[in-house]
């Protein structure tokens, strides 16, 4: 489904320069910065499976990771095996609805499966970690959590958190607000267990973060451990990234189709393409800026949007994926696309039509016999009101299916015209396309 996205590692480069020259940094802890350049470090940043799967707005994080790697030091995922079954306040002007362990656990293994593809695991002294946290507290019971965890944050530290003080007026379960003390104490055993000095998040994580670096300041002695967050990204029109008419944008082309994957990026505004380029694209600082120079003079190519399209579509699914996306994006909006165009397309890039265009579900039997072309666009589907609508659009030389002009109103169309077996485009006029799916 997805490619192995093999990250380059290089020598040991500045992660809060990269961060902020990809407009991709918010706040440090003090001496995070001079700590990174001494040594290679292990950070991490936590995913709760609260979703089927993961969304380009997870991906943000994700990249923060890439990032870390690329510039030498060691990422660790950490999925929440055990925070994802309490809910993270963050962000919420109201309580999460809690999911069956179940699901969690289906969430839990689906995402690991799709990080495994998006950071590298494999190579170098510095390929990525995964690591569960229900491992921490399996075998831990509530009197040890609240001796070892509990007595070391006082309510005074965790309420002045905002991630509480927001929800004060609205309501808080005591289930979500002791989510920091479970998050802090991730960060301890990551330390313990696996040297982890860093951990990163989005800015809304700050508490929850530093709350981590408290407690292991008063357990630890001596330790120095450190925090970084990112900005939350939103577009131009102030609406959530990651998200469009039709909702999430899934990292799965079964939640999201790779051509609405592609076409995501293709109508960024230019408002927002600097920023979502400078933040994915794994090109080089020099090829990104003369890419931006030349996108400023000639903002009608759309050069920027057309680039982090096709990088992004075949780095998350495939070339072949990028392929269909740009030939079902060509079929759609090139008013000069042809035959060949059409029956060059994959059964899959069929499909993702379908979900573009009017389509309408037609009998196979009824192909199969054939069935005249009047009646297929009135009575098999609602492709014109009346049967004289049909015939004047006909006579006008308005309505072509598979790309050819029907030549009178007695073609009658059979399995031959179905595209693998299955699919037939019929359009009415220039504009008017449908998509007719054979059952």
């Amino acid at each position: 489904m997805f490619n192995f996205a093999k990250i380059q590692i290089g020598n040991m480069k500045n992660f809060i320069e990269e961060l902020k020259w990809r407009g991709n940094f918010h706040q440090a802890t003090p001496g995070t910065e001079e700590a990174l350049q001494k040594e290679m470090m292990k950070g991490y940043i936590g995913f709760d499976p609260t979703a089927p799967s993961l969304t380009i707005g997870n991906y943000v994080q994700i990249m923060t990771l890439t990032v870390f790697q690329m510039c030498g030091h060691q990422p660790i995922v950490l999925m929440g095996g055990a925070t994802g079954r309490i809910g993270d306040p963050s962000g919420k002007d109201q309580e999460r609805t809690l999911l069956d362990y179940e699901t969690l656990d289906s969430n839990l293994n689906y995402q690991a499966e799709l990080m495994a593809k998006l950071l590298n695991f494999e190579d170098g002294e510095n390929k990525a970690l995964l690591v569960n946290n229900y491992d921490f507290y399996k075998n831990m019971n509530v009197l040890d959590f609240l001796r070892d965890v509990g007595k070391n944050l006082t309510i005074n530290y965790m309420t002045n958190k905002e991630s509480v003080k927001s929800r004060m007026e609205t309501g808080i379960s005591y289930t979500e607000f002791s989510y920091q003390l479970l998050q802090a104490y991730d960060f301890q055993c990551l330390y313990e267990k696996h040297g982890c000095k860093i951990q990163m998040g989005g800015s809304d994580q700050w508490g929850n973060i530093t709350a981590g670096t408290h407690l292991i300041g008063k357990n630890i002695k001596d330790a120095e451990v450190h925090g970084v967050t990112t900005p939350l990204l939103t577009k131009s029109d102030g609406k959530k990234f990651g998200k469009s008419e039709k909702g999430n944008i899934w990292i799965d082309p079964k939640l999201t189709s790779p051509y609405q994957f592609y076409q995501f990026w293709i109508n960024a505004t230019d408002e927002d393409i600097f920023k979502f380029n400078r933040l994915f694209t794994l090109k080089d600082h020099a090829e990104v800026e003369d890419m931006e120079k030349e996108h400023k003079e000639n903002p009608h190519l759309r050069i920027l949007q057309k680039s982090l399209a096709e990088e992004m579509t075949k780095r998350i699914h495939n070339d072949e994926a990028y392929d269909g996306a740009l030939g079902v994006s060509n079929l759609l909006f090139n008013k000069k696309a042809n035959k060949e165009a059409l029956l060059s397309l994959s059964e899959e890039s069929m499909k993702s039509i379908a979900g573009e265009i009017p389509s309408f579900s037609i009998s196979k039997d009824q192909v199969a016999n054939g069935i005249n072309i009047i009646d297929l666009m009135t009575e098999a589907t609602q492709i014109v009101a009346s049967k004289s609508d049909a015939r004047r659009a006909i006579k006008g030389q308005s309505v072509s299916v598979n790309k050819d002009k029907v030549p009178s109103h007695e073609l009658t169309v059979t399995s031959e015209h179905l595209i693998h077996g299955k699919y037939m485009m019929v359009e009415n006029g220039k504009k008017n396309k449908f998509l007719l799916v054979a059952k």
